[in-house]
């Protein structure tokens, strides 16, 4: 056996010189990069493969859900609307409803917004408030409150008809403008506010005033149960801008101010009362004072019958219808039957009037 002269190496003594060593690990780093990039790979390619499979899955669901209404909804033929239900208060037509809400027969009532529908009643100016319901299969009902005006609004201080003129608007308790297109006949007796030249006035818009609200105000407060019967209102004229000049039914002139329109009620309430316990009518009454105030009464028909007659005289005079005594009847002559026949009747006597001279 041939002995070998070799010395056995040392047990930390490097293998290889620095040389090999930088090549080795170099490739160690080469190897790990590839292994961190392959795994990287595919890490993503799990993750894109996963989102495309949902994406899939949640278009093949939207599609499959519209494609299942569209047949079961929305093409289905008992789901067509067949039937429009209208109920209202007021005076609007159902073809004026029908045309503002966009609605026809025949469509399908799943495609219709009853949203928009409502919104699309509520823009009319006559219309207070809207309810839209949808009843399965095939029906839609409306039910409109259409604004109940109290008033006519006019910026002329003087005219002869609101009922047909241009420039006159209906106006309810909230102050919204309108304009209807049929005229009932109870709008005649509505009390007119005229000369609110302040702002214009067009159908649907808001009264802004200070003037015009005044005078809604009063409206509204006048409507109680003795003021209703005693007090009620023709005309509002509010052109002072600074006051209300009213009129009722009995010619009585009252100014009101802006504030405080509930005091100055009572206090026109007490006047009434004093009217009618003493079975005079008012005349004027100015209720800007607040104390003092200045009253008028309407002259008695005696007093208006003595200036008629004798506006000059010093003293009123009363003329009296003072009875005749009729004449004693005489006999007639005798005359034949055919002259009795053409006589006349005899002429009626009528009282004369005859006039009471004062005493000296």
């Amino acid at each position: 056996m041939k002995a070998t002269n070799q010395r056995p190496r040392a047990r930390n003594e490097r293998v290889s010189n620095p040389r090999q060593r930088r090549q080795q690990h170099l490739l160690d780093v080469r190897v790990r990069s590839h292994k961190a990039t392959q795994y990287r790979n595919r890490r993503v390619l799990v993750i894109v493969s996963k989102v495309v499979l949902a994406a899939g899955i949640c278009t093949g669901v939207y599609f499959g859900v519209q494609l299942g209404a569209k047949r079961l909804f929305f093409e289905n033929p008992d789901y067509q609307l067949s039937q429009i239900e209208v109920q209202t208060d007021g005076t609007l037509q159902r073809d004026q409803i029908l045309k503002a809400a966009g609605l026809r027969e025949g469509e399908n009532i799943f495609g219709i917004n009853l949203a928009l529908v409502h919104d699309r009643l509520q823009q009319l100016p006559q219309v207070d408030d809207v309810q839209v319901m949808r009843k399965m299969p095939g029906e839609i009902d409306i039910r409109l409150v259409e604004r109940k005006p109290i008033a006519w609004i006019t910026s002329d201080k003087q005219i002869a008809d609101p009922f047909v003129s241009d420039v006159a608007f209906l106006v309810d308790a909230r102050g919204v403008l309108m304009k209807e297109k049929r005229l009932l006949p109870e709008y005649l007796g509505l009390p007119l506010i005229a000369g609110c030249t302040s702002e214009s006035l067009e159908a649907g818009k808001i009264v802004e005033s200070s003037e015009a609200k005044a005078a809604l105000e009063l409206l509204r407060l006048s409507t109680r149960s003795f003021m209703q019967t005693r007090f009620q209102i023709r005309e509002i004229d509010v052109s002072k801008g600074y006051c209300l000049l009213v009129s009722d039914k009995n010619h009585t002139r009252v100014t009101f101010g802006f504030d405080n329109l509930d005091t100055q009620l009572q206090r026109l309430e007490q006047f009434l009362v004093y009217s009618d316990d003493s079975k005079r009518e008012l005349e004027t009454v100015n209720l800007l004072v607040q104390r003092n105030i200045p009253v008028t009464f309407t002259k008695l028909p005696s007093e208006v019958i003595n200036e008629t007659i004798d506006p000059e005289g010093s003293e009123p005079r009363i003329l009296k219808a003072i009875p005749v005594q009729p004449l004693a009847k005489a006999e007639p002559p005798p005359v034949s039957a055919k002259s009795r026949a053409r006589a006349s009747p005899p002429p009626v006597r009528k009282a004369i009037p005859v006039r009471r001279d004062r005493k000296d």
